[in-house]
């Protein structure tokens, strides 16, 4: 069996951080947190990593990261564009920002051939989230079956601002029965809550979110295909629509070809979002070296 992909979603454009925090560095020797994804999953069985990029940064990044761990494990890199996989009849000239996680999940379909994880280059998973990613795409994925790493949500928020999360309903069998992404929620003396449109609704701290740190069988560029399809039909005139993953496991749930399991293993993350993220994260990963569960030097 071959070992499963990683592939990495780092084309966005860092808007409210100011800058590509893709390629910015957070460690004690500047480490991007990309750096310790790949890290934790080459001890959790993977074999090769594909990223997303901007054609902006892609030179950049391969300057950066294939010296560092390309002897360690296979490295491909794909571009996501305004015009990759976009028929020509969708395209338009106008339109400022990529489509979303989706489509560029759909930007690799090319290089990837066996079972993969998909991660945000911006945020931290933790070691655990990456070895029940790598037992589960080892041993347990197949056709119509696919994964997602479940974090709780009072552990997914920030000090600096509101977050949006895709709030997950799951069955008592542990399996996804729908998700809906909440904006605007934060944690208040009483409690979590998501305040949107005159809605306030209050979020057990317990309710399992997405981080978009998914595990799928490769059948799911096929289903994918089909929904990027009638989505672009949908939003031709509507410029800044996004594509996005849960959209896919919404969809393969609500259809009935396939469901995705809900993985213990969120037990640690953190995320940039905001430039005042940054002095929180390089705390808690000089931390995490302190302890032990890094080595001084990451390569």
């Amino acid at each position: 069996m071959n070992k499963p992909t990683l592939l990495i979603l780092a084309a966005g454009m860092g808007s409210r951080y100011g800058g590509d925090k893709q390629i910015d560095g957070f460690g004690p020797n500047a480490e991007t947190i990309i750096e310790y994804s790949i890290y934790d999953a080459i001890r959790s069985g993977f074999g090769k990593v594909v990223f997303v990029v901007r054609q902006e940064i892609l030179e950049e990044s391969k300057e950066i990261f294939i010296p560092r761990f390309g002897d360690l494990i296979q490295i491909e890199f794909v571009v996501q564009s305004l015009k990759n996989g976009v028929p020509e009849e969708y395209q338009h000239p106008d339109r400022k920002k990529p489509y979303g996680t989706a489509h560029a999940l759909l930007c690799a379909k090319d290089v990837i051939n066996e079972p993969f994880a998909v991660i945000n280059a911006d945020d931290f998973y933790g070691q655990e989230a990456f070895q029940a990613l790598g037992e589960f795409l080892t041993h347990e994925v197949k056709p119509g079956l696919h994964c997602m790493v479940g974090y709780a949500i009072k552990n997914v928020l920030s000090d600096y601002g509101t977050v949006s999360r895709g709030v997950c309903d799951v069955s008592p069998e542990g399996f996804l029965t729908g998700m809906i992404e909440r904006t605007a929620i934060s944690k208040k003396e009483d409690g979590i809550y998501h305040e949107a449109d005159g809605e306030k609704l209050k979020i057990d701290a317990e309710n399992p979110v997405s981080m978009n740190c998914w595990g799928f069988h490769q059948s799911i560029f096929e289903q994918t295909e089909k929904l990027w399809l009638s989505f672009l039909e949908e939003n031709k005139e509507n410029l800044k629509s996004e594509f996005y993953i849960p959209k896919v496991a919404n969809s393969i749930i609500t259809e009935g070809i396939g469901k995705v399991k809900i993985l213990e293993g969120g037990k640690v993350w953190f995320g940039v979002t905001y430039a005042q993220d940054k002095e929180h994260v390089m705390k808690e990963l000089k931390k995490l070296h302190a302890e032990g569960e890094y080595p001084a030097k990451l390569w």
